[in-house]
């Protein structure tokens, strides 16, 4: 196991800044995944680490030890790459071995290795198999067997799960989370589905053009975005966000936090408007109210309302957001804060 420090570290190809004085501490044994659109810089972050596109300037030490100038192969660290790049002509047990020879290790302690590896991912039945005869998942915990074999300190992962269908995904969500907690490393895994991020992380790194945009738990992000790309990166579907008055201050509320009825309801925040789509999403359902111009989703338990009906929502004090002129998140203590909720409820009230 080894604490991940990232010291300021800038990453240019040609004359493209992508990552500029970045700076991060990734916990030692921790699960921490790094989420953002594409193009954030999340792929070239984790490349640095690896030292498969070494950082323009700037430090990454690995538990403890300044690894900046190191090859790949001397960091301790295993990548799990998202096409899996098993060897084809290869059965499973000569893909996960392969390393293992290439260092020498004998054929007693190799076999031994595979033998523990494959009885961890479930792969024993399949040690005499080609890659090819395999689903996409029994070929993910080829490509993970692989890398546990060579016991690194460090686990690599770049959107490992994207070329799986939806079921397999969420199965192998769960499984890598079951092998953290086996395994006790640290697993630094990029990937740009919030989903994965808010299943799978115990820390969130969300970026955003090369630039950290907050670093919580998942619970914490989705409680308490600290800007407005945050708020409306985090969340299916996203927070709500409209202008509220003058000078680019902002309000916004997350969809299943609206209350919605036929009738008016008493609420901080107050508005009516028409029912344009419905989502049925199972035990949820999901509408689109439209009122003057301003769209607002709302996640709703209650599957009763239709398309075309006038309906009321209403939001209370605890469950809403307001953002600055920068897009930060104004928390209960802030100076403006009392007064934008006093325009939010003028606004109900009209």
């Amino acid at each position: 196991m080894a604490s991940i420090d990232i010291v300021q570290v800038t990453k240019t190809f040609e004359k493209t800044t992508v990552i500029q004085d970045l700076s991060l501490t990734i916990r030692d044994g921790s699960f921490t995944v790094l989420v953002g659109p594409s193009g954030c810089g999340k792929t070239t972050l984790l490349r640095m680490i690896a030292g498969l596109d070494p950082q323009t300037s700037g430090s990454v030490i690995i538990g403890g030890t300044d690894v900046s100038r190191r090859p790949p192969g001397q960091r301790g660290v295993a990548m799990v790459f998202q096409n899996y790049a098993l060897y084809p002509t290869m059965t499973v047990r000569e893909n996960i071995e392969f390393g293992l020879k290439n260092n020498k290790v004998g054929k007693a302690e190799r076999k031994a290795l595979v033998e523990t590896i494959s009885e961890t991912v479930g792969l024993q039945p399949y040690l005499d198999r080609k890659p090819a005869t395999l689903s996409g998942g029994q070929r993910q915990r080829v490509a993970l067997a692989r890398a546990m074999v060579k016991k690194p300190s460090v686990f690599l992962m770049d959107e490992p799960l994207s070329n799986l269908d939806a079921k397999l995904r969420a199965q192998m969500r769960l499984e890598l989370i079951e092998l953290h907690k086996k395994l006790g490393t640290t697993f630094v895994y990029v990937t740009h589905d919030q989903v994965e991020a808010m299943s799978m992380a115990d820390t969130i790194v969300l970026m955003n053009r090369g630039m950290i945009q907050q670093e919580a738990s998942p619970e914490e992000m989705y409680r308490r975005p600290s800007n407005l790309f945050t708020a409306q990166f985090i969340g299916v579907p996203p927070m709500n966000v409209n202008g509220l008055g003058e000078g680019g201050i902002a309000f916004g509320f997350r969809p299943e936090h609206a209350i919605l009825s036929l009738y008016p309801v008493a609420a901080d925040f107050r508005a009516e408007g028409t029912i344009v789509t419905r989502e049925m999403l199972g035990s949820e359902t999901l509408y689109q109210i439209r009122e003057q111009g301003r769209s607002y989703m709302v996640k709703s338990m209650d599957d009763s309302f239709a398309v075309g009906q006038q309906v009321h929502l209403g939001v209370g004090a605890g469950r809403l957001y307001f953002f600055d002129r920068d897009g930060r998140r104004m928390d209960e203590g802030h100076p403006e804060h009392r007064a934008c909720l006093g325009m939010l409820r003028g606004h109900a009230h009209a």
